[in-house]
């Protein structure tokens, strides 16, 4: 596992050289808040991690369903059974293995990776403008229909789920990068991804943390960059 810190954020990256999974500790005064779950081994890690930095976690908060998002989900509350675990209201349908589109979701099928016989029940679920501690949610569908992106609201970091990709070179999710061509062979609908992308452009983020590669900083530019190659590939 690789550790990395950007401003009030730790990104703890697994398979770095070869399947670059994230998740994020977002540093609150006296606890983490612990964006996504990794991989079912990434339990050990996580939890020796954030008692090497000395703070517990209080929050799992979950930008989508994908496995490789929440894997280590059902070991990490049965290791901290009072942990509030936070997730998209529109992924719980997703979660639950229905896979059915809802009304002005068109006809596209919802792709990638559902795990199967998840036991935590969240505690809460998440709509557009919620805030969790110093984070605020931002509806981001695309990648799946209800993923949700958070911004860290004392510097604007951003931290996006599969909305991007670094690894490969950064991409809007669903515009293919043969080096890393995972994130786009999961994603639902492109264009609705580029719509996102661009409302995830307006909040000025600082830094990128993206669920696939390294922080982007400088991040502005480079999201931008991306949605224009992504409006060229649709076309």
């Amino acid at each position: 596992m690789k550790l990395t810190k950007a401003n009030h954020i730790y990104q703890l990256t697994f398979l770095p050289s070869f399947f670059p999974v994230n998740c994020y500790f977002v540093e609150e005064e006296d606890y983490f808040t612990l964006i996504d779950a990794g991989l079912p081994f990434s339990k050990k890690d996580i939890l020796k991690t954030a008692s090497h930095l000395g703070k517990s976690i209080r929050k799992i908060v979950l930008t989508h369903v994908h496995s490789d998002h929440i894997g280590a989900l059902d070991g990490l509350k049965e290791e901290l059974p009072d942990v509030e675990v936070f997730i998209p209201k529109r992924e719980l349908k997703i979660l639950n293995g229905d896979l059915s589109l809802e009304n002005g979701e068109g006809e596209m099928p919802i792709k990638g990776s559902i795990p199967k016989n998840i036991k935590t029940v969240p505690d809460q679920l998440i709509e557009d403008g919620d805030q969790i501690g110093s984070i605020k949610a931002i509806h981001s569908p695309g990648h799946t229909p209800g993923m949700m992106s958070f911004l860290d609201i004392r510097d604007n970091t951003l931290i996006v789920g599969d909305a991007f990709q670094s690894r490969g070179g950064i991409a809007v999710a669903g515009d293919i990068r043969w080096s890393f061509p995972f994130p786009s062979f999961g994603t639902w609908n492109k264009k609705i991804a580029i719509e996102s992308a661009e409302k995830l452009l307006t909040y000025n983020p600082s830094v990128l943390a993206v669920g696939h590669g390294n922080l982007i900083f400088d991040a502005e530019e480079k999201m931008n960059q991306a949605i224009e190659k992504a409006k060229k590939s649709i076309k």
